[in-house]
């Protein structure tokens, strides 16, 4: 097989559903796994909703055997690839209870009436199943809430739930899912004209996806997982990433966090919450708990999007990604990877590897904000980070990132070059960094926003910051439109 070593490659997929052991050798690379669940199975519980991972109804967990012990991950089946499963446990809503006796989560929804029309009732009590399963401590009212944030009930029965899932956290875990011992070697399922494809090493994913540069490479597939439902695309060669060892790393040093490109959001979480607070909120409301589960550091950024969370925020940071094709390596500037609307600087048979983020230095400042239009699972209006090198209140250089403003995620590098020297307590000298940003945009006008409303909310994220650093209270100053912008 052209870039795979024969000798490890194994021609199925293997994971464990309700008590025994699956391989499948002959499977659409398309198909997901509420397909294969619904229709093959006919495992019914879990429920089609908006086929696009937002809604929650198709919730389901899956356990796998990790190095620190057993997880339990809630996943969107509807946009999860079914070979997205090798080498874990599938449990569904059907499997939880046992000889007639309810799970406590179960049981604590039918005692709190927190079930009304019930369709979106399984993938809700999934998301609590993965909770209760898996929380390093009881939860409150507003962990429950964070887990839910991507499950809609859309009869609002959100009070009860929330009752349901504290009450059955006084039960006991029941650790009736173990995972699986995940097999050994590479996989590729299909021919060279129709595949699923998942290396174990970064020796096999380079040679693979060198010898099929026309393959997709897939990592969370919550974007692209869209593409199929949403876009009936026709993927005949899917190359996932999800099982390569050294893309799941991430290491720490004195001066940076270097993330490899499989890193996912649930786990990349905390360690941008310890870089600053503010990256910690972004990453709360960055989708739902089921997108942060699948979805990687990686694919964020390879996939381009201009409205996407991390890459602002990192491009103020000042991060840097490494490239790999084959064995060659080539290292660049985040900000430089973005060339136009979902077009980057990658290479046919090139891949995302790592991506580096310094760590901030003494007297460097960081602030990033999300603007959007509800607080959970929503994509950005405009997201503005900045960092800025303080002394003697008066700022030295700045770097500022901005999402929603241009066809990709972008640097404001006017506003930066006005923002050298502005002295915190002259409010007359943010002026010029103020109005550069008109300069350094000229955002769309589209369903989300309006061109205008975006360059007023930019500029007044920017003030935001300003005044924050200042120590002012935001009342003491008002945060106006730019000239000629009416009051919207």
């Amino acid at each position: 097989m052209p870039g795979l070593p024969d000798l490890k490659t194994r021609r199925e997929i293997r994971f464990r559903f309700r008590g025994r052991e699956i391989a499948l050798s002959d499977f659409s690379p398309r198909m997901t796994l509420l397909d294969w669940l619904r229709i093959d199975q006919r495992a019914t519980g879990t429920k089609e909703g908006c086929n696009e991972g937002d809604c929650g109804a198709c919730t389901l967990v899956l356990v796998r055997r990790r190095a620190d012990g057993l997880h339990h991950a809630p996943v969107n089946a509807c946009i999860l690839l079914l070979g997205q499963v090798d080498g874990a446990e599938v449990v569904t809503v059907e499997d939880l209870a046992q000889n007639g006796v309810l799970h406590p989560v179960q049981q604590a929804m039918v005692e709190h009436h927190a079930s009304q029309c019930g369709f979106c009732t399984p993938g809700i009590v999934m998301s609590l199943f993965a909770q209760h399963e898996s929380a390093p401590h009881r939860p409150n009212a507003e962990d429950v809430q964070d887990q839910l944030a991507g499950n809609l009930c859309r009869c609002t029965g959100y009070r009860p739930i929330v009752d349901a899932a504290l009450a059955a956290h006084a039960e006991p875990r029941r650790n009736r899912f173990a995972g699986m011992d995940e097999a050994a070697g590479d996989v590729f399922v299909g021919d060279e004209d129709r595949f699923f494809a998942a290396p174990e090493s970064l020796e096999s994913l380079a040679a693979l996806y060198e010898a099929h540069p026309q393959s997709f490479l897939v990592s969370g597939a919550t974007d692209v997982g869209l593409w199929i439902t949403k876009g009936l695309q026709e993927l005949d060669r899917i190359l996932w990433t999800g099982r390569v060892r050294e893309l799941a790393e991430m290491v720490e040093s004195e001066e940076a966090l270097f993330i490899g490109a499989g890193v996912t959001h649930e786990r990349l979480m905390p360690a941008l919450a310890q870089l600053h607070p503010d990256l910690g909120e972004i990453m709360r409301r960055f989708g739902s708990k089921q997108v942060r589960a699948s979805g990687t550091i990686g694919g964020n950024i390879a996939n381009g999007s201009p409205i996407g969370d991390l890459a602002p925020c990192l491009i103020a940071l000042g991060a840097r990604i490494v490239l790999q094709k084959g064995e060659s390596l080539r290292e660049i500037a985040l900000e430089d990877f973005f060339l136009s609307y979902r077009v980057q600087d990658r290479r046919p048979g090139e891949f995302l590897r790592t991506v580096i983020v310094p760590k901030l230095a003494a007297g460097q400042v960081f602030r990033a904000y999300k603007v959007s239009k509800r607080i959970d699972e929503d994509i950005s209006t405009v997201l503005a980070a900045f960092r800025f090198d303080m002394a003697h209140g008066r700022i030295g250089a700045a770097r500022m990132g901005f999402g929603g403003m241009a066809g990709t995620p972008a640097r404001a590098y006017g506003a930066e070059g006005f923002a050298a020297g502005i002295k915190l307590d002259d409010e007359a000298s943010w002026t010029a960094a103020l109005d550069a940003l008109a300069l350094d945009f000229q955002p769309m006008n589209d369903q989300r926003a309006s061109a205008a409303y975006r360059s007023l909310v930019a500029r007044n994220l920017l003030k935001k910051a300003l005044i924050e650093l200042r120590g002012a209270p935001l009342s003491a100053t008002r945060l106006v439109p730019p000239r000629g912008l009416a009051h919207g």
